[in-house]
């Protein structure tokens, strides 16, 4: 139960997919945590406040399952066999557009252990997922719809003010209030930050065959042009609609001509793009864009104040790792606090928060920088670029090794893992 001045060990500024999931870790490693967020549950499980998906790794997907959230995600989940990277140019009214003799295939099976490498799922199930989870945690409260109007970080702990609503207070706060981070600006926690001249354009498309669980990756001058397998829906007939979701990176300035165009000249520009390999495309949903850009903070705490998710770290789309990040920040800091409180260390203190810092920012910035590159390698038609980037992918697909370590990395699982991202056991 809230009230005027309620206490908790953790408040949670946003309650999103990163700041829902730390509540629901952080409250089953028994600590008494609040959520703040600006928008209702109902408005945040609707298929209207976020049409992505995302792409969950398989060592994020232990997170999940620890935490008793994969059974309600599962059906919903369609599994990674492969991923497929090549190299081209579209189709168009003056190209004929070409794909690269060379090519990158990462097969599933090659790590052994006969798991997919990742899964596609809509955010809304994720969010849905989450959100339940959370109403029935006797150790979670959920604040919302909630307008955060202050905050302070004292020696003895720090406080969060709603308006017209209590004064939350707590030996910690988490920011997971996203890439333009007001608690993180308040703070005074730096950041390195720059705006891509690309446009991400998202949607839902349905296609003849099935996609048999291969993600595509289609390097073109633009940008990256992702096809992320989906799970397939049943319109209440014996045929199944085969679904895939693109995520398809555009320059900056011609993005709103392409947004603009009606739905048959949209599905012809995908369709000039997504080739025919899965039969005759329709658009299956609506159109989603946002801007790229590039955020990672200098500092990821501060007195009281520790960053997740999109505070701390905000990437290019271009490896579908962006979500991961903010699971393993969640759950290494599950990791840091759980050992601070017992053996009696000031959870809020930055000796405490200093070991989640370096834990997880040098690993964050690794994969960041990793991610611009490889977008700026790729996202030009330069021809010696072109040549050589060719041949880097012909000469990795060629190397077993370096083919699982890229599936593993991947599958966000390498480096120093948290408790809840190790393998299972058995």
């Amino acid at each position: 139960m809230v009230n005027a001045h309620s206490e908790f060990d953790i408040v949670i500024v946003g309650g999103g997919l990163a700041g829902g999931l730390a509540a629901v870790a952080l409250g089953e490693a028994g600590f008494s945590c609040a959520v703040v967020d600006a928008a209702t549950p109902e408005t945040m499980k609707d298929a209207a406040f976020d049409g992505r998906t995302t792409a969950i790794s398989y060592a994020s997907v232990r997170v999940f399952r620890r935490l008793g959230l994969w059974d309600a995600v599962a059906p919903e989940a369609e599994p990674i066999r492969d991923i497929l990277v090549t190299d081209g140019r579209a189709k168009s009214r003056f190209d004929k557009g070409a794909v690269s003799s060379f090519a990158l295939h990462f097969d599933s099976r090659e790590l052994g252990d006969d798991n997919p490498l990742g899964w596609i799922v809509e955010n809304r199930f994720l969010r849905r997922a989450i959100l339940d989870a959370i109403a029935g945690a006797s150790n979670v409260a959920l604040i919302a719809p909630a307008k955060r109007t202050g905050a302070s970080f004292e020696p003895g702990g720090a406080s969060v003010t709603l308006e017209n609503g209590p004064v939350l207070q707590s030996d910690l706060v988490l920011a997971a209030d996203g890439r333009f981070s007001a608690l993180r600006s308040e703070a005074g926690l730096k950041t390195n930050e720059w705006r891509y001249a690309q446009t991400g354009i998202v949607a839902t498309v349905a296609h003849e065959r099935p996609h048999d669980g291969v993600a595509q990756e289609f390097f073109l001058p633009s940008g990256p042009f992702a096809i992320l397998p989906m799970t397939s829906t049943d319109g209440g007939g014996r045929n199944l609609t085969h679904r895939s979701s693109l995520v398809w990176t555009e320059h900056a300035d011609a993005a709103p001509a392409y947004l603009a165009l009606d739905d048959e000249a949209f599905r012809v520009e995908i369709e000039n793009r997504f080739g025919s390999y899965l039969g005759a495309v329709s658009l299956a949903g609506p159109r989603w864009s946002y801007p790229l850009a590039f955020t990672l903070a200098q500092s990821y705490a501060a007195p009281r104040l520790a960053l997740i998710g999109d505070a701390a770290h905000a990437i290019h789309p271009i490896a579908g790792q962006g979500y991961n990040l903010g699971v393993k920040d969640i759950a290494a800091l599950v990791d840091v606090l759980t050992e601070a409180r017992d053996v009696g260390l000031d959870i809020g203190s930055m000796a405490v928060l200093q070991n989640y810092q370096r834990w997880r920012r040098f690993d964050s910035a690794s994969l960041a920088l990793g991610t611009d590159l490889l977008n700026r390698l790729f996202s030009n038609d330069f021809p010696p670029l072109r040549l050589a980037r060719d041949v880097g992918m012909g000469a990795v697909g060629a190397i077993a090794p370096l083919r699982r370590f890229f599936m593993r990395q991947a599958g966000a699982d390498l480096g120093n893992l948290p408790s809840l991202m190790q393998p299972e056991s058995g």
